[in-house]
């Protein structure tokens, strides 16, 4: 058995083997390899006049499709996030209706069948990871309703045997192993959209709980993530550069350009949005009247080449280096852009100090409804990428304690606490 953790932003498959080591899959995406998939589809328009069935696209696939359509198309992402969601049966894609767990079933046959060309044997079982309580759900029936409907998409990937297992449980596994004893563990799982804090009791005693929920002490879950870091970066760093904040003519008068251009930017698929013929001929109007029309040039190019993806990859890389420097040099160029600027994470962290405050609300809370004291926690275990950021951990050191706090594999944690698992249920 395999262990899938199918996310709302990226998704992973692990194995783990007799001996408890651990094996990824890996995706091909341009010149690397990557241990995460992105959960996100893409369909192509059909061509005018003709009944071609769609084409469907998944993973790193569907983000080259995506950006290279010339005929445009229809991206869906955070799909998970709509498991709770009854209302949501079905969805037109170009007339024709497609129902939920179809989609949800393409994406995770995709994923499977791009594990097993990186050499991991999948079959018919897999202990999936689940959410303590899935988004939008706000009764058990709602959690229930999202894991028949997850359920029924597996068994279209050819998933017929399924075992659910908690991902804060998940993310654990492995350090949850080397216990001799119980103890009290807040896990802190940083995803892309979504930041989810659970207070779980791990060790040799709580595993022995034939029902994993009662394992929980308290869970709470905020939408604020990296996806949210990434989107301040590109306000307070990137939109200077290319025209936020910049003066133009107007008839009598010099004025700010209007920043609705750049409230697009802040995610990278929003940027297609600009295309459309009022939009682009109101940027060159502004780019006409701008006071430095070269940073207007290069966003309009920007929009017109559709690299909104890579220069959130260049934000992200930004971000990345200063979680590990007090400054970086945030750098984007490719024909006809040449940006670049150096950012301090003193910077950044007062552009997201906003979003800091509502972790740390969201921390406290958790905390008083689980009627659990700070000095109580054993450890703190903190997965995901947004977990390496400074200001972050130092929400749980002022909490916890720096000593307290642990982690690994921030990226796959949960897949690879999945394997373990399946690895364990199979003997």
């Amino acid at each position: 058995m395999i262990g899938i953790d199918f996310g709302t932003t990226n998704s992973a498959v692990a194995l783990a083997d007799e001996d408890g080591q651990v094996t990824t899959a890996r995706y091909s995406y341009g010149q690397s390899e990557l241990e995460t998939f992105r959960s996100i589809l893409f369909f192509t328009a059909p061509q005018k006049g003709t009944r071609r069935e769609l084409a469907a696209y998944a993973g790193p696939e569907a983000i080259d499709r995506y950006l290279t359509a010339e005929d445009g198309g229809r991206l869906i992402q955070s799909i998970k996030s709509y498991l709770a969601n009854s209302s949501l049966k079905s969805t037109s894609l170009f007339g024709r209706s497609y129902r939920f767990e179809e989609l949800v079933g393409y994406l995770l046959r995709s994923l499977t069948t791009a594990a097993r060309k990186s050499d991991v044997p999948i079959g018919t079982s897999a202990v999936v990871g689940r959410p303590v309580r899935f988004v939008g759900a706000a009764s058990e029936a709602d959690d229930r309703y999202a894991i028949e409907r997850l359920t029924q998409a597996l068994g279209m990937a050819g998933i017929t045997e399924v075992h659910f297992e908690l991902e804060p449980v998940a993310a654990a596994y492995s350090y949850e192993s080397r216990l001799k004893k119980d103890e009290l563990l807040p896990v802190g799982d940083f995803g892309g959209g979504t930041t989810d804090f659970t207070i779980i009791r791990v060790g040799p005693d709580a595993r022995k709980k034939k029902n994993a929920q009662e394992r929980i002490l308290a869970n709470a879950g905020v939408g604020v993530a990296g996806d949210n870091f990434d989107a301040k970066l590109v306000r307070h760093l990137v939109a200077p550069l290319l025209g936020r904040g910049s003066e133009w003519r107007l008839i009598d008068k010099t004025g700010p350009v209007p920043n609705w251009p750049f409230a697009k930017l802040e995610r990278w698929h929003h940027l297609s949005f600009l295309k459309s013929h009022e939009n682009m001929e109101a940027l060159r109007s502004l780019r006409a009247r701008a006071l430095e029309p070269e940073k207007l040039e290069m966003f309009l190019l920007l929009v017109t080449e559709d690299l909104g993806f890579q220069l959130h990859s260049a934000v992200q890389q930004a971000k990345y280096e200063l979680s590990n420097q007090p400054d970086a040099v945030f750098s984007f160029q490719v024909p006809g852009i040449h940006i670049s600027q150096r950012v301090t994470r003193v910077e950044f962290e007062e552009w997201i100090s906003e979003d800091l405050h509502t972790i740390a609300n969201c921390v406290d809370q958790m905390l008083e409804s689980s009627g659990v004291a700070a000095a109580k926690i054993d450890r703190v275990f903190l997965t995901g990428g947004s977990s390496f950021v400074p200001a972050v951990r130092c929400i749980f050191e002022q909490r916890f304690g720096r000593n307290k706090l642990v982690g690994g594999s921030e990226f796959t944690s949960v897949a690879k606490g999945l394997a373990l698992r399946a690895r364990d249920l199979s003997r």
